[in-house]
């Protein structure tokens, strides 16, 4: 299982924020935000950081996706209509 977090992407992009926003407005650094763009590990405190300055839950803006369908996953968020 990997997570994805496609969902925070696509809730930033609906709510007008960008990256730097984000880290401005959660306190998590910029090496946290890097590491979520790509997919990878990071402390559930910055999880919950960002879930507060969003004001969501944490399955708004992840996912566990099983490894043989991450690729998969990536392709259809990053294209839904093809």
């Amino acid at each position: 299982m990997r997570f994805s977090y496609n969902k925070l992407w696509k809730l930033l992009i609906d709510r007008g924020i960008n990256k730097k926003t984000l880290r401005e407005m959660s306190g998590i650094s910029a090496t946290s935000v890097a590491k979520l763009g790509k997919g990878g590990n990071v402390n559930t405190d910055v999880l919950l950081r960002i879930c507060n300055a969003l004001n969501c839950d944490i399955g708004d803006i992840m996912e566990f996706v099983r490894e043989e369908n991450f690729e998969e996953q990536e392709r259809k968020d990053a294209f839904p209509n093809v």
